[in-house]
């Protein structure tokens, strides 16, 4: 009886103090992408399906921090798959959201289907840029657009991308409303920009 009590005890105090379900479901994602066909095309859109239940709404939608949420599951999802996360233990590095952007263009409803697609769309000497686009299943709309910006810490995407493709990969061109955001948010390497300043 003790013994239940410590455990119950212990499992209070984690629910209390952290989201544990966060955790747990990152750990299932990433054991998932494991057994999924890997993505080859470091650079191709992955889709991971999901759907709005209870827990994700207010006022009978999908609550806007549940959005950015599903995001994160869906990156650790695509790392995992095209091999961004074995790169990165490889060279000691890792990744941090460092701006996220998002616009909502239709709610997502209770009980209602969608498709997460995500892809790397550019990078610069410090992070990946990516696209994470909700599409409804009922309907084929596109709900959401989410641009994040993720910080390689102690490497680059030049190397993670060359530890992967066992060549160097040319970035493409910026799409013009992620240059937008980049610009309008102040996201641009100021580094780089002093370089070819000097230059």
């Amino acid at each position: 009886m003790a013994m239940l009590l410590w455990v119950l005890g212990v499992l209070l105090l984690l629910f209390s103090s952290l989201d544990v379900w966060y955790f747990v479901r990152a750990a299932v994602t990433v054991v998932r992408a494991w057994f999924q066909k890997p993505v080859w095309d470091v650079l191709g859109e992955q889709s991971v399906s999901g759907r709005v239940l209870l827990h994700d709404i207010d006022l009978g939608h999908m609550n806007n921090a549940r959005f950015l949420r599903e995001c994160d599951f869906a990156r650790f999802s695509l790392y995992s798959r095209n091999g961004v996360f074995k790169a990165c233990r490889a060279l000691r590095a890792t990744m941090v959201v460092g701006a996220t952007t998002i616009r909502l263009r239709r709610a997502l409803c209770l009980g209602e289907a969608f498709e997460l697609r995500t892809r790397i769309v550019v990078w610069d000497e410090k992070a990946f840029y990516l696209e994470q686009r909700f599409v409804s299943c009922r309907d084929g709309l596109v709900a959401a657009v989410m641009l994040c910006k993720q910080n390689v810490v102690r490497s680059s995407p030049d190397k993670i991308l060359q530890f992967l493709c066992k060549r160097k990969v040319e970035c493409p061109d910026y799409p013009e409303d992620l240059q937008h955001w980049i610009t309008q948010s102040g996201l641009e390497d100021k580094t780089g920009a002093q370089e070819d300043k000097e230059k």
